[in-house]
């Protein structure tokens, strides 16, 4: 029988203040994303991300020291979800079950604004190559989640686990995740032809996880 994990140690509640900073972080993300994907980053000012977002230039860069770092929020936001989600996941749940359904969950939307969010993801991924600025935010936001799935897989694979099969897991679920997005944002097909990012994220994680030792 599986045992759920033990609840994590209670945090301080984020204040109202903090909540607000994200959401602003977060509504900027957005306005940065959306004129990314419809003229390309070259093409667009920091005055062009503050005013679509309803703000002030110097406001604009209290949060953020360049137009490309604004897209960052927006990334990790869903990023931090799936994390979160999978960290859920029961003891005992051998790990190429859990990050498949983790990725399930996920890449799929159950509502237009699920989607929507996905499509603004999409399209900002379009933007990507190319670009040195908004290349360089993405490869971080990549390096920073394969550390954040260490350290939960870490937990959710037990002390046992042997630490490379650990990172390979980690590796192996961030990878795929990173080529479902991509394959799916380097589709121009939107009639449903092309798999589903999540179809092709675990496709990708049964492959790359092949002949892993789960405790």
């Amino acid at each position: 029988m599986m045992v759920r994990m033990a609840a994590p140690k209670a945090q301080a509640p984020v204040s109202l203040t903090e909540r607000r900073k994200a959401q602003t972080q977060l509504d900027i993300a957005r306005s940065a994303a959306r004129l990314f994907a419809e003229r390309g980053a070259a093409a667009v000012t920091a005055e062009d991300v503050a005013n679509a977002a309803g703000i002030g230039l110097r406001t604009f860069y209290r949060y953020f020291r360049t137009k490309e770092e604004a897209v960052a929020p927006l990334l990790t936001a869903g990023i931090d979800d799936w994390i979160a989600d999978l960290a859920s996941t029961e003891r005992g749940t051998p790990v190429v079950e859990a990050l498949e359904n983790s990725a399930r969950r996920a890449l799929f939307s159950s509502g237009p604004d699920g989607y929507r969010a996905l499509e603004l993801s999409r399209d900002l991924l379009r933007a990507v190559p190319g670009d040195p600025g908004l290349e360089s935010v993405w490869f971080r936001v990549v390096n920073d989640t394969e550390e954040k799935l260490v350290a939960t897989l870490g937990d959710l694979m037990g002390p046992a686990a042997d630490p490379v099969d650990v990172r390979l897991a980690a590796v192996a679920g961030n990878t795929a995740m990173r080529l479902a997005i991509q394959t799916w944002a380097g589709s121009d097909d939107d009639t449903g032809a092309v798999p589903r990012p999540a179809d092709i994220a675990v496709r990708c994680i049964r492959t790359l996880t092949a002949g892993l030792v789960s405790p």
